[in-house]
């Protein structure tokens, strides 16, 4: 038998069901983990949509929607990207290059409301938003007359079937008499209606429509028509425009602002936050492993005295891995699959994935998390069958007896580097600023995590001589409960650490979700001096009553930030007001240096956690790309700190002129009544309570995650409490043959779950406040928000975790003793 290594594996298996039963649903656990993390990330890199504007379109010449940086130099370089804000555009001189190719048809897309004149609705009498573009446009997205005929003329327009509101009579025939006005990006206007096309959009002239965009020397993109090949069409464009734009044919004519957002989405779902998924996944399915070799030493020392070699005692665990860990795999990935989907469709429903996306599911990310869940059953179980393959057989039984106090030489080096990386990160964190701060803040948690893994005998005896004090004084069940666990450190340790984790991610993740939300709620409220908000205001009323006293037209968009230097240089998206005038009459924005009244095209000013990050003070300039990508480098004029309530950068809204889709002021802050006709007002209260709505996708986003890393890391916990109770079996029995009643050895096993749950939930806390306390002050200003009733439930649910699952398996096991 001692030859047949195949033969010991399937035999222990067999006959030692229990054990290798919390393997497999560890590893389960951990594919699925992984499966479902993969398969987001394969769909937001494989994330498309049908070219539905472009579909008829040959060529399509647009410009470049990701903003780029080159990084180091020589051999070392490298790009870093990131989405353009809003939307690039191209020259619109590139018409005369591509002229001679083809017919170049220029293409504008911007939005326009309808007014009806009279309505009295207190809204100005404005229709929803529609898109207008020019007429040229019908050559390629295939929109038919109805009726009338197509704008030629300045102040004439088409509407569609489905037209604003205000067209008279939007199915009907077009006549001379129909006249519409249309907010546009550059003001109200008047036109005449003369025809009426397919659709719910209004089309002008090429040229008014480039005109009325706000931008009329950049265009969204140009389409060129001309028989033949579309790729040598291409080819020829290329060469025309010699790397000025991007030439697009096939797929690739899907320029949705919105797909992108969506891959980036789902590839940090599934990249970023897989990754740490991942390696908690891997991390606890290891210790898993580990328990359950280590729960057979005495096997194991057996076998070495009746001669058996390290070879065969590794290739038995080997074999172990092998006959547990594929099966386990496969089952997991579906559920994999159903986390996946599941995830997938919130997003859908949110709007964060545009409703072309599909879930894209393949056999890569499926066998990918299949051979991570064995390799990590083969390097776990390799790792733990070390010691008894290699000591001497006639110390092998000996040695098994009872458990080692000496530390391991490889894993308490390991362990005391890590806790001081730890600490140095902590460090780092606390006298960072800005992003620096948040970069170092989050790797504390997971090394942190490591050290207690790594040292988790010595915490786990520091936790028993802590703990164990009040134990006592429970009579003899918490005496003994207080003993056993000091003597059987390392059991105990591999009973606190998953729970150490559940607790440390799960507080992480959404404790910095509500400490942000509160310190935004609170800038918000302090910093809103205005009476009243217009939400969507109308375009010349709001230049009216935005240039008299009291009043603030506001732009909300995005900019990105280029911070670093030298290798270090990286590109990070920051929210962006632009304002008309000096803000300080509505807005508070908390200045500490510098000062709004020098705010001026070519200047700009900052919150704090973002000069800091680009190491930028007043009266130095930052390098910035507007919200179309345009590079802008403004002068820092002011620094302020509540831009987590509104933005991280102002600057005037002169300079935005033409950067932005919209070309217009998203909001009118007025202290005291709003105009009649400005349009939708809000309470300033109740602006702030909608913003707080706004956020809710940021905030299910981060209870998800912690879900899945909390839940996971749970059942992982129960798992192993549940493996160690049950081999325990002997031992309880033993008290009881001793003399104790069963109550007793109740209360003893309740005492130490206890103890289990009580010291991973002060570890876990520990933990979580040495990742939040810097990182909040860094983003915040602030100390973590930990609301009581919430971490309350927390703690209740890790201390009933301990108790329930050393309790129930504890009764089975006397019940089945006493039968």
């Amino acid at each position: 038998m001692l030859r047949r290594p195949n033969g010991l594996a399937r035999a222990a298996v067999r006959f030692r069901p229990a054990a290798f039963a919390g393997t497999f649903l560890a590893l389960l656990l951990t594919v699925a983990v992984v499966s479902a993390c993969g398969v987001l990330l394969e769909t937001g890199v494989r994330a498309s949509l049908p070219p539905a504007r472009y579909a008829a379109a040959p060529v399509v010449v647009a410009a470049d929607q990701q903003a780029r940086l080159r990084v180091g130099s020589g051999e070392g370089t490298y790009e870093v990207t990131t989405r353009i804000p809003d939307r690039a555009r191209v020259d619109a001189a590139l018409l005369e290059r591509l002229a001679p190719l083809g017919r170049a048809v220029p293409d504008v897309v911007f939005p326009v409301r309808a007014t009806v004149p009279g309505s009295g609705d207190g809204a100005g009498g404005r229709g929803p938003a529609v898109e207008a573009s020019g007429w040229g446009s019908a050559a390629f997205t295939r929109t038919q007359l109805s009726a009338g005929r197509a704008p030629q003329a300045r102040g004439e327009v088409v509407t569609g079937t489905g037209g604003p509101a205000g067209s008279a009579d939007p199915g009907g025939p077009a006549a001379a008499a129909d006249r519409l006005v249309l907010d546009t990006p550059v003001g109200k206007r008047g036109f005449r209606v003369v025809g009426r096309a397919g659709g719910t959009g209004v089309w002008f002239s090429d040229a008014e429509a480039r005109a009325l965009s706000g931008h009329p020397d950049a265009l969204d993109a140009v389409v060129l028509l001309a028989p033949g090949d579309p790729e040598a069409l291409a080819d020829r464009a290329r060469a025309a425009l010699d790397g000025r734009a991007r030439v697009l044919t096939g797929p690739d004519r899907a320029t949705d602002p919105q797909l992108d957002g969506a891959r980036e989405l789902l590839a940090g779902l599934g990249g970023s936050f897989g990754g740490v998924a991942t390696l908690v996944a891997v991390f606890t399915a290891a210790g898993t492993v580990a328990l359950s070799v280590g729960q057979r030493s005495r096997e194991f020392a057996l076998l070495r005295a009746l001669g058996a070699t390290p070879r065969q005692i590794r290739r038995t665990v080997a074999t172990e891995a092998l006959l547990v860990a594929p099966a386990a795999g496969v089952l997991g990935c579906v559920p994999g699959c159903a986390l996946a989907a599941w995830w997938f469709g919130q997003l859908k429903e949110k709007g964060a994935i545009p409703a072309g996306v599909d879930l894209a599911v393949s056999w890569v990310p499926l066998a990918s998390a299949v051979a991570i869940g064995l390799g990590t059953a083969l390097l776990a179980g390799w790792a733990a069958s070390r010691r008894p393959a290699r000591i001497r057989p006639s110390r092998a039984l000996a040695e098994a007896a009872v458990e080692r106090l000496r530390p391991g030489w490889i894993r308490t080096p390991l362990g005391l580097a890590a806790l001081a990386g730890g600490i140095a990160c902590a460090g780092l964190a606390a006298t960072a600023g800005g992003e620096g701060a948040a970069n170092a803040a989050l790797g504390v948690v997971m090394l942190f995590m490591l050290a207690v893994a790594l040292l988790g005998p010595f915490v786990a005896r520091a936790c028993t001589a802590v703990l164990g004090l009040p134990l006592r004084a429970g009579g003899a069940p918490g005496a003994l409960a207080a003993a056993n666990s000091r003597t059987h450190a390392r059991r105990l340790a591999s009973a606190i650490t998953p729970i150490v984790l559940a607790m440390a991610f799960s507080s992480t993740l959404v404790f910095l979700h509500t400490s942000e939300e509160r310190a935004t709620r609170q800038q918000q409220e302090a910093g809103l001096l205005a009476d009243q908000v217009v939400t969507d205001p109308s375009g010349d009323t709001a230049d009216t009553a935005g240039s008299a006293p009291g009043s603030l037209r506001v732009t909300r968009t995005a900019v990105i930030a280029e911070l670093g230097s030298g290798g270090d240089r990286h590109l990070q998206t920051a929210s962006a007001l632009g304002v008309s005038g000096n803000p300080a009459a509505v807005l508070d924005l908390g200045v500490r240096e510098g000062s709004l009244d020098r705010l001026a095209p070519g200047t700009v000013a900052l919150d704090r956690t973002l000069a800091e990050s680009a190491r930028v003070p007043v009266g130095g300039r930052i390098a910035l790309r507007l919200p179309d990508g345009t590079p802008a480098h403004p002068e820092v004029v002011a620094v302020y700190t509540r831009g987590l309530g509104f933005g991280q950068v102002t600057l005037p809204a002169a300079d935005l002129a033409g950067r932005t889709t919209a070309g217009r002021p998203t909001e009118l802050l007025v202290r005291g009544p709003a105009p009649a006709d400005a349009g939708p007002a809000v309470p300033a209260a109740q602006w702030t309570a909608q913003q707080t709505t706004d956020r809710a996708v940021n905030a299910w986003a981060n209870t998800v995650m912690a879900a899945v890393l909390g839940g996971f890391a749970a059942v992982a916990a129960a798992n192993t409490l549940v493996m160690t109770v049950l081999d325990r079996r002997r031992e309880l029995r033993m008290l009881r043959l001793v003399g104790s009643t069963r109550r007793q050895v109740l209360r003893m096993v309740r005492w130490e779950g206890l103890l289990i749950g009580s010291a991973g939930t002060v570890l876990g806390t520990a933990i979580a406040l040495a990742t939040l306390i810097p990182l909040t002050r860094a983003v915040t200003g602030a100390p973590p928000h930990i609301p009581p009733g919430l971490y309350a439930a927390f703690a209740a649910a890790t201390l009933g975790l301990g108790l329930t699952a050393t309790t129930l398996p504890a009764h089975w096991a006397l019940r089945a003793e006493r039968r």
